[in-house]
Parts: C-alpha cells; structure tokens; sequence
C-alpha cells in the first residue's frame, strides 16, 4: 500500500466496502469471518524468499517444521511419520535446496514439483516430509495476506469442528462424557494380540467391553472402534456382527489396507460404516477406495496424505461418492490447526480426531466447548503460534513403534 493510504487511516476492510457501495451495494458489510487481526500496518511482501527450513522434535513423538522468509514471516507444519523422526528430518533437508530462495506463495507448483520431481513418487515418507512443507507454505501464504487459510480455499462452511476424544472402559467414558465429547473412539478390548482366526472367548471380551462404553456413554453418544488393521479378515467379520446392535459410529481399518478388494468383502457384509485412511497416501491412493466403495467414511491424515493440498482434493473426490472425511490425527496442535483449517471450508466433514488441544505446546490452546466442538481459528494462516518457553522441556525424543508378538509362539504380529 502506498505510505497516502496508511496516513488516511483507510483499512483494507474500509477501502473494499467502499468500492461495494461505489458499486451500489449500498451499506453491505463484509463478514467478519473473512479477516484475521488487522497487522496494525501494511508491509510491502511483493518479493519473498524461503531462506531456511528448520525442524525439531517435539515429545511424546512429533516434528514440528518452520519454514522462514526474507521478509520475518514463517510458516508452522507437522510433518510427522510415526516412529521414523530422523528419516523424515533427512527427507526434509534434501527438499529444502529446492525450495531456498523461491517464493513460498505458489504453494500447489510447489507441491508438484516437490512430488514428481522425485520419479519415485508417494509412499509415507516423502509424502509425509511434503505435508508438513504444503502446512507452512500455507500458513506463510494466509500470514502475507492476513487471512485464515480456509478463507483461502472458499470461506467458511461451519463456524465450529465435531472432535473426539478416547476411552478405552466405561470409566473413561463416563470422564470423556463430563467433560462435553459427544463422539469417543475406542480400540478392541483385549488380553492378547488377536489370532488369525479368534475363538468365541476373544470375541465376547471385545464385545463386552464395547457394551459397558455403550451403556455408560448412553444413547446420544458417538462410539467409533478403531480395529488398527490388526484384526484379521477372518476375525473382523465375525466382530462386527456382533458389534452390530450397539450401533458404533464407524468401524476403523478392519483389515490391512494394502488389499482393497478385501476390505470391500467386509463392507459389503455389514451395514455400519467402515472407515479408512491413515495409511493411504494422495488422491491416487483414495481413489480406489472411493471407485469400489470399500469405505463410506475416509480418513485422510493431512500428515501424511499430503497435507491441506491433497486433502482438499480427496474430500471433493470423497464428496462424489457422499463419503465424508474424518481426518487422521493422533499428533500435535499444528496437525490439529491443519486438520481445523479443512474441516472448516469443506462441506462433507464428519469429525476431527485429535489428542492435544495444544497445552503447554501454544499460546493461546484450543478450547473444548460444552457442545463437543472446536472454534475454527480466527487467526492468520493456520491460526497458531507456538509457545516457545512451555516447549523447552520438550524438545527432543526417541519414539519407536511398539513391537508386538504373539504370545503362544512369538511369531510377529501388527500393534
């Protein structure tokens, strides 16, 4: 803006609704919505450089990027892959030449190149590394422009985002319940990884436990159970009939999804939902899932699916087939502002997974209001800013995967 317009005192909310009356319009007032915190000023961001890609580790097991500019402002991604930290630290510091020096607004030609130029193309590692870069380009670009991103992708379709929180029995339900979660996601209850093929003892245990989640979170409670791929076919069917009558919300990975066809066989044998996702990577991944109907609920997580980019793709591909999106998210706030910031301009979003509101990680944490929603951020980009002196004891960590046997023979089985 010219130095004129600053000592006017003309705002850019101002100087546009004038030109809607000039335009006879008359006194229309834009919506709120469509603007973050006004800067106080107005910075000349014509050129801008990326000058530095920066990565850290963040407890219990996350990786937090920031992308910096030339001209003071950086981006915040999440570009996590469970239990390979180091590799995907490596991942991104062999994409950052490629990005140094260009202009971090051409986010979608960014993303293309970073994808095909690889020849090797997907796969969780360096679509993972390409999330958390597509995050904080994102949060640069509504930064520069002072909006949130989703007023970047269309606007507002809801002004608050569904969440779910965990229980694994009835008293944790009951917790969950008190403090406003309408929707719980809970795993199969067991003594001990499940066999290829479980007997009725097994089956009654999982179900059972169900039952008392039932009981104790009512009728009006939301209950998805996660099956975590590591229920086989064989077991999965015979759970989910039982699992029937207490009506879970969507059953989740029950089977592997490397084998799509398998998973239609289970979709087609009960009526509740099947859910998938976590492990399918971009549009050419949900394709397939979408064209055979093997899920009716998609999962897309915008860590590793490829970030808000793609997941905005799989959930208008999602929409044709009136399949909703519930994104994937056992990570951190970043992921969640991610995840807030999709939800909140597509209109076929069912509910957001998430385990950190952002205590002790932000500056200002999302808040779990009495009707089991999360506000969509207000603020530019994604609408965060890290706590930097609550992070100090939790930078750095050394998470592995869990490694599960079976407990007759030792032989491995899937956590």
């Amino acid at each position: 803006m010219k130095s004129s317009t600053k000592k006017s005192g003309i705002t850019r909310r101002s100087a546009i609704q004038s030109v809607l009356g000039v335009a006879g319009m008359g006194s229309i007032v834009l919506p709120q919505t469509s603007y973050a915190a006004s800067p106080g000023h107005f910075a000349d961001y014509s050129k801008v450089k990326i000058t530095k890609l920066e990565t850290f580790l963040v407890k219990p097991r996350w990786i937090f990027l920031k992308i910096h500019t030339d001209v003071g402002v950086y981006g915040l991604g999440e570009p996590l892959l469970e239990g390979r930290a180091l590799t995907i630290q490596t991942a991104i510091k062999e994409v950052e030449p490629y990005l140094i020096g260009k202009d971090p607004r051409q986010v979608v030609h960014h993303w293309q190149a970073i994808y095909r130029h690889a020849f090797y193309r997907g796969g969780p590692i360096l679509t993972s590394a390409l999330s958390g870069i597509d995050h904080a380009l994102w949060d640069i670009k509504g930064k520069l422009l002072n909006v949130p991103v989703y007023e970047l992708l269309g606007g507002p379709t809801r002004d608050r985002v569904r969440v779910y929180g965990r229980a694994s029995n009835a008293e944790d339900m009951k917790k969950r319940k008190a403090e406003g979660f309408t929707v719980i996601k809970t795993g199969v209850a067991h003594k001990n990884p499940a066999n290829i093929v479980e007997n009725p003892q097994f089956i009654k245990y999982a179900v059972d436990n169900f039952a008392s989640l039932r009981e104790a979170g009512g009728p009006e409670m939301d209950i998805a159970i996660d099956f975590h791929g590591n229920i086989s076919p064989q077991t999965a069917k015979v759970l989910i009939k039982q699992l029937e009558p207490f009506q879970p919300m969507f059953i989740e990975e029950p089977c592997q999804a490397q084998n799509v066809d398998t998973m239609v066989d289970i979709a087609r044998g009960t009526h509740l939902p099947i859910a998938t996702g976590e492990r399918i990577f971009t549009k050419w991944g949900f394709r397939e899932i979408l064209e055979k109907g093997a899920a009716s609920i998609v999962q897309p997580d915008l860590c590793h699916a490829g970030g808000i980019t793609e997941g905005r793709l799989i959930a208008g591909m999602a929409e044709a087939y009136y399949v909703p999106i519930a994104p994937h998210n056992p990570m951190g706030p970043i992921s969640l502002a991610v995840g807030l910031n999709l939800a909140a301009c597509v209109p076929n979003f069912l509910v957001q997974e998430q385990v950190s509101l952002g205590e002790g990680y932000l500056k200002n944490p999302f808040k779990l209001q009495s009707d089991g929603t999360v506000l969509i951020p207000k603020g530019p980009g994604l609408g965060v800013e890290l706590d930097e002196a609550l992070m100090k004891d939790k930078i750095g960590h050394d998470w592995k995967n869990p490694e599960s046997y079976n407990a007759l023979d030792g032989s491995v089985v899937d956590w």
